[in-house]
């Protein structure tokens, strides 16, 4: 594992907080790049809770920190399934 929490494997939420001067935008590009990247199946509001809670006592005025928050507020971006092709 590249990160140093569970539900970022890959370490894009790790690797945002270190980036210095790092903007919102870039963080939002980081975080939609992590939320295409968690497995179908798990709970991602509960995965940015856990993010929330390990990153945040350490960064609350980042703008991961707050990024994060608004992933709360807003649906996940949903995988569309393979394109079906029709048969008939």
């Amino acid at each position: 594992m590249k990160g140093d929490h569970e539900g970022d494997p890959t370490g894009l939420i790790y690797e945002a907080y270190r980036i210095e001067g790092i903007t919102g935008p870039d963080c939002r590009t980081i975080f939609f790049d992590w939320a295409m990247g968690v497995p179908a199946g798990r709970d991602q509001r509960a995965l940015v809770e856990s993010l929330i809670a390990h990153y945040a006592p350490d960064h609350p005025d980042h703008p991961m920190t707050e990024v994060l928050r608004e992933g709360l507020e807003t649906p996940p971006p949903r995988r569309r399934g393979a394109r079906r092709t029709r048969t008939d």
